[in-house]
């Protein structure tokens, strides 16, 4: 399927740094709770299945997400953004994130 440049533009996708992991043994998968940081945006809250990662290791990291998706009630949880990923050859969510650090809240396009 093709989509306009139109369609693209509404996705609103933003780099944000993860303030901290958290357990999230009532998930149906494996998954961490992340509290993200967005700059001007503000703080927002996230479920990823990146278990791969060890919690210590990911506060400080910057990711990249979708901002502007419907918040999701995850095991009695609301995650406001989708962290973004891609799978390794053995399955595992290898996160997406910029080279260098950039402007907390910069937009992707």
């Amino acid at each position: 399927m093709t989509i306009s440049y139109e369609d693209f533009e509404k996705v609103d996708i933003r780099i944000g740094k993860i303030l901290k992991a958290e357990d999230f043994p009532e998930a149906r998968k494996p998954a961490y709770k992340l509290t993200i940081d967005f700059g001007a945006l503000g703080i927002k809250m996230s479920s990823a299945q990146i278990t791969n990662y060890k919690k210590e290791e990911l506060a400080g990291k910057q990711v990249i997400a979708v901002v502007n998706f419907p918040k999701k009630q995850i095991a009695g949880f609301m995650s406001e953004v989708l962290t973004l990923g891609v799978p390794d050859k053995e399955g595992k969510i290898i996160l997406l994130r910029p080279d260098k650090d950039v402007e907390l809240g910069a937009r992707m396009f």
